[in-house]
């Protein structure tokens, strides 16, 4: 199936001579920008600025080139190191991971972090509160003795990584998404767990008793930026540990025909010492997107809460 997606978008690409070049943005019967399509987040571009790029946001393409090379390179997990073991243990291959080829450009030039605000390219440090909150949850992170123990991701009940948001962050794979578009709502089809993010525009945020997987999102158009403001969220997602309080705003705005900018901000006083923002591109990208049935034939739950219980087991035997 996912040879098959590949050799159709390569077909639809070759059909298509302008697709992907720089053209003006169409508009809805309403006035507003149309957002819909089909898009990819994927970037080589960490949420974080390496080290090496300490002060420096932005790569000449030469730079950028060198950095893409040594990432698709330390990533492929085709090679073959000769030892036989560490070769089986490997769960994917190559033909699974979609991170992109390149960093992600914006304003014409290719950035070494997702994170813009602080400058520096860091996430803020988190509060005591928040170590202490999340020292607690990691205590539990390993228990077995149910499904319900394990994370949504690890059950296929949600992306993982935050892919489906809010914020919606590039993860390793299945980095596609399909915006439709009325006055009312926009709806986002995450291709990760075929997750849909419902944007109901110009609403209200219900009670905070009403708690979420993928928060409440609201939409308003601020001129030609969608502007989506997101609460409510459930303590079962906790973006990188963030509390049930988060609140995140994002903006996206249709720059030309094949690109949508994405910028999200993070504010959650109880997690982290201040506000952080990321932008990065969403690039038009052929569809259609295929179903990901991650949920059926879970064979590996089975195989994670049986060898726990034999750990269990050999445990009792000493």
């Amino acid at each position: 199936m996912r040879l098959f997606a590949i050799a159709a978008s390569l077909t639809l690409l070759a059909a298509d001579p302008g697709f992907g070049q720089s053209r003006p943005a169409s508009r809805l019967a309403d006035g507003h920008p149309d957002l819909q399509g089909i898009w990819t987040n994927a970037t080589l571009t960490p949420i974080e600025r390496p080290a090496a790029f300490k002060g420096k946001s932005t790569l000449t393409e030469a730079e950028a080139a060198a950095f893409e090379k040594r990432s698709i390179d330390a990533s492929n997990i085709d090679r073959r190191d000769g030892d036989a073991e560490a070769d089986r243990s490997r769960a994917y291959n190559n033909l699974f991971i979609d991170r992109g080829s390149e960093l992600a450009r914006v304003d014409g030039v290719k950035r070494t972090a997702l994170i813009i605000d602080p400058p520096e390219g860091m996430v803020p440090p988190v509060t005591a509160e928040a170590r202490q909150r999340n020292a607690a949850r990691i205590s539990t992170a390993n228990r077995f003795d149910s499904v319900n123990d394990r994370p949504l991701g690890e059950r296929c009940l949600l992306g993982f990584g935050s892919t489906s948001g809010p914020p919606m962050m590039p993860v390793l794979y299945n980095n596609n998404y399909q915006i439709v578009q009325t006055p009312d709502a926009v709806m986002i089809l995450v291709e990760m767990v075929h997750d849909v993010r419902i944007i109901r525009m110009n609403g209200t945020h219900p009670a905070g008793t009403v708690r979420q997987w993928l928060g409440d999102s609201i939409g308003r158009w601020d001129g030609d930026t969608l502007v989506v403001d997101t609460t409510n969220y459930s303590d079962k997602t906790r973006f990188r540990g963030a509390s049930p309080n988060l609140h995140v705003i994002e903006r996206f705005t249709r720059s030309d025909a094949g690109t949508i900018l994405y910028k999200v901000t993070i504010d959650d006083p109880a997690t982290f010492s201040k506000q952080w923002t990321m932008e990065y591109p969403f690039v038009s990208t052929p569809g259609p997107i295929y179903e990901y049935a991650c949920h059926e034939g879970n064979y590996a739950m089975t195989d994670i809460l049986g060898g726990a219980r034999r750990d269990d087991a050999e445990a009792g035997k000493k």
